[in-house]
């Protein structure tokens, strides 16, 4: 994985975009402006033009069953559920960025798949800049803000432009923009693998909700982990997933 020293004080933006695109193309993101560095994207994550493919998992809750390219998703703050769509991602063959969320773990994820990952745990001064810039080469983009945040028109227009151009998903987990293509909310529900006093975690339930411009709101609750492969043997040849609509 990729990771982002802190931008120091009085550290050129210019400097730090450069750096960001020399990231870019090190793991086989596009680089506006250059050549791409793809070596082939898995069939999931290729699947639609306009549609980051997440899965069988998501399929029955996220419309096209993924998250919109060149637009932006408001997601809660479940850092379980967003960790299992970057693993979906890279485990494809796909490229992700995640920009102001240093807490978040990435221990679900094989260490093969981790050079496919940059992120950038203190943005600066900037953030949005910075997620703006990943945008024009990457499949995935999450952006955390640490504080509540409201984006003007004005202000996210930036933004918005390059997100446009490029391929990612954009998610952006406690700031908001005007009219996002679609919103997700993810409730733990359970935890698999622990007892009275003994155990250890290996998955978790999570009751997803999905709400778009263009589609009827969606739910279902998916488990993430060790404890996911357990259930999908179990439930092999049945639904895995009950839909609420």
């Amino acid at each position: 994985m990729s990771v982002m020293p802190a931008a120091p004080a009085g550290r050129a933006r210019a400097e730090q975009i450069a750096e960001l695109r020399s990231k870019m193309a090190q793991i086989g993101g596009e680089v506006p402006g250059g050549g791409s560095g793809f070596a082939g994207f898995g069939e999931e994550v290729a699947t639609g033009e306009d549609v980051l493919g997440l899965g069988e998992q998501f399929r029955f809750i996220l419309p096209g069953g993924g998250l919109p390219r060149h637009a932006v998703t408001h997601m809660s703050d479940t850092p379980a559920l967003v960790a299992e769509m970057l693993l979906h991602v890279v485990e494809e063959g796909g490229h992700a960025g995640v920009v102001g969320w240093p807490e978040l773990s990435y221990a679900g994820i094989d260490r093969k798949h981790l050079d496919r990952i940059i992120a950038v745990p203190d943005p600066g001064a900037d953030p949005l800049g910075i997620a703006a810039v990943l945008t024009e080469g990457l499949d995935l983009v999450v952006y955390r803000s640490p504080v509540q945040l409201a984006l003007s028109p004005v202000r996210c227009r930036p933004l918005l432009g390059k997100l446009r151009k490029g391929r990612a998903a954009l998610m952006m987990v406690g700031a908001t923009v005007p009219s996002p293509a679609l919103t997700v909310v993810g409730d733990i529900q359970s935890f698999h693998g622990i007892g009275r006093g003994t155990g250890r975690i290996t998955g978790v339930d999570i009751r997803v909700r999905a709400q778009s411009k263009s589609t009827h709101p969606a739910s279902a609750t998916i488990t993430v982990g060790q404890a996911a492969a357990e259930t999908a043997a179990e439930t092999a040849g049945h639904p895995a997933l009950k839909v609420v609509r």
